[in-house]
């Protein structure tokens, strides 16, 4: 789905949702969690921020989750949903469809996103420094992490043999500029870039099977929920095929993905829930700036490394934040 048509669609579901009150707040403050993928255990990272400020869940804080399980058209009706409960801030993370579906929804309650592409660029703020209106949250920088994950899977994979990009199609946002840094730093290096695009188990599947008939030297797998949900068959279909592939999420490389390199998702999660936490306490949303991750992870799973018979250069290895054996 394009983001001009995605927007289109909450625009015109917009006129029929109320807006909350302060006056109908109940005594207890309820945070409403909108993400456009499936459950994910690393929004404990959330209940973290929030008791950093000190609310803790069931004690003087709620939070209503709402999860579209990778249906972003369910997203105006989760969000309407949660108006209607009259949460007192709303959490879009880690989502830029929810961020977007939150944002066309309310220009009265707080928002609080998590997004993997440029809020600027998206129209979510008017800037990083003074976001304005009633919105404020976390730019992941996965836009910009697409170019190092080329420089680290060719120094596992040499050679001229292209490299395939896997993406989800529904997410422009975080696709279309992930693609360009792609592409940038394979043609500095002399490789080749060629882009597939999946949305479901048999997508992912049909895609594998095209990356593996033009003979890939390795796999760059998108930063997306929708991905990440299917985290398993990712590192399973990798394996099957030989093929070495990075992924955007340490916790892939727990469970045999060859190696990630990316932000901390569940400090991801503790950022929006602090931030969360601070507008609960009365902090406006526009006044807080847009904060960016600093440090990134590389992830290499060693293991995975000796299956597929890749030799790790020692180079790599030593800058590692994590290796596991």
């Amino acid at each position: 789905m394009r983001r001009r048509a995605f927007i289109k669609l909450l625009g015109g579901a917009t006129a029929a949702w109320p807006v909350a009150t302060h006056a109908q707040q109940p005594a207890v403050p309820v945070v409403g969690f909108l993400n456009h993928g499936l459950p994910d255990e690393r929004v404990r990272g959330l209940r973290q921020g929030l008791g950093e400020v000190g609310y803790i869940e069931g004690r003087n804080v709620a939070i209503e989750f709402r999860w579209a399980n990778n249906e972003i058209s369910r997203l105006p009706e989760l969000v309407s949903d949660l108006i209607h409960r009259r949460v007192a801030v709303i959490v879009a993370a880690l989502s830029t469809p929810a961020a977007l579906a939150a944002k066309a929804a309310t220009t009265i309650l707080p928002i609080v996103f998590g997004v993997g592409g440029d809020p600027v660029a998206e129209g979510l703020v008017a800037s990083f420094n003074q976001p304005g209106g009633n919105i404020t949250g976390i730019a992941m920088r996965n836009w910009e992490l697409g170019g190092k994950r080329v420089g680290l899977l060719r120094e596992v994979s040499p050679g001229v043999a292209p490299f395939a990009v896997l993406l989800n199609p529904d997410v422009p946002a975080v696709a279309e500029p992930f693609i360009k840094d792609v592409q940038d730093a394979a043609s500095a290096i002399g490789r080749r870039i060629e882009v597939f695009y999946a949305r479901s188990n048999r997508e992912i599947d049909l895609a594998f099977a095209s990356i593996v008939a033009r003979q890939a030297g390795g796999v760059i797998i998108g930063p997306d929920v929708l991905l990440n949900n299917r985290s398993i068959q990712l590192v399973i279909l990798a394996s099957r095929h030989a093929l070495p592939a990075i992924y955007p999420w340490r916790e892939t490389v727990k469970i045999g993905g060859l190696m990630s390199y990316g932000s901390d998702f569940t400090d991801a999660f503790r950022l929006v829930g602090n931030y969360a936490g601070r507008i609960l306490k009365g902090e406006k949303a526009g006044d807080l700036a847009v904060q960016q991750p600093t440090k990134f992870e590389l992830v290499i799973n060693l293991q995975t490394a000796r299956t597929l018979g890749i030799e790790i250069p020692a180079t790599l290895l030593a800058s590692a934040d994590e290796v596991i054996e």
